[in-house]
């Protein structure tokens, strides 16, 4: 797929699980669990997909996994499995070297959307993954990350970005806008301070909008299921509902980066509101 000056392609990083409760907040388990079913923990499985744009001399990745640093404690209780897919497999896939990589942008700093910014070297020291990267980051959302509140503070993991800011890597962004060409920032609250989005576009009237935790999966697509995770849900409430008839006027395909079927769609209007289409890559 192409838009503007960019090849789209997914990038499947791992697959890991969280709890479907905590996933679809004061959604019914009844309900969820038709589409989403849950394993002996009540865990959901989910993708942990990334996006990569290739043109004008860039390779543009939007957000980059958990990465692979992990004990065997934790890859059990988040169900974390690389088995088919790594970032850097995935990327060599389409020929792609770590080095290779020109900017990233960071949709946000929780653990399962930027860990893989760092690796483990052989002296079990943590590096850049991406060394010639210029890493996107919201100043709000990095301030956040470094004082964030208890609700949330288990989600940011210093240890994925420190690192980053020590090399001198991040590029900090305050508030929305253009960063990159066709490449528009939108900034939303509800789930976390400054979670940046973004939306590709071109003069064809072709758009693409990377939905992150906005949206994390197309169930969410409905304006009550919300995450228990937000931070602030009634927030995420309006800026779905302020989001969603503008992505369905200007027909914008959809990016999901935790559905663990097919990632993007377009949306359609009904009487009991917008649904999603799925729409082949």
């Amino acid at each position: 797929m192409t838009i503007g000056p960019y090849t789209i392609s997914p990038i499947e990083t791992g697959r890991f699980a969280l709890d479907g409760g905590a996933m679809f907040g004061v959604v019914p388990k009844n309900l969820w669990s038709r589409t989403n079913p849950a394993d002996d923990q009540n865990r959901i499985d989910m993708a942990l997909r990334a996006l990569l744009l290739q043109g004008g001399g860039k390779n543009i990745l939007v957000d980059t996994g958990m990465g692979e640093k992990y004990d065997d404690k934790t890859r059990a209780i988040y169900k974390l499995d690389h088995s088919k897919f790594t970032l850097l497999s995935s990327l060599a896939e389409r020929g792609l070297k770590p080095e290779d990589i020109t900017h990233i942008i960071q949709t946000h700093l929780h653990f399962d959307h930027c860990g893989g910014l760092v690796t483990q070297d052989e002296k079990n020291q943590l590096i850049p993954t991406f060394p010639n990267a210029k890493v996107f980051i919201q100043k709000e959302n990095l301030a956040w990350a470094r004082n964030p509140t208890e609700k949330d503070r288990a989600s940011y993991l210093k240890n994925d970005w420190e690192p980053i800011a020590a090399n001198g890597m991040l590029e900090i962004v305050d508030g929305p806008g253009d960063i990159l060409p066709r490449i528009d920032l939108r900034i939303f609250n509800g789930h976390t301070r400054a979670q940046q989005l973004p939306h590709i576009y071109d003069d064809a009237g072709n758009h693409l909008f990377f939905c992150a935790d906005l949206f994390p999966t197309k169930a969410h697509i409905s304006l009550p299921w919300i995450m228990g995770y937000d931070n602030f849900p009634l927030t995420t409430l309006e800026e779905k509902r302020a989001l969603l008839p503008e992505a369905y006027e200007s027909k914008w395909m959809l990016f999901f980066e935790h559905d663990p079927g097919n990632p993007l769609v377009r949306i359609e209007s009904t009487p009991k509101g917008f649904k999603p289409v799925e729409v082949a890559l």
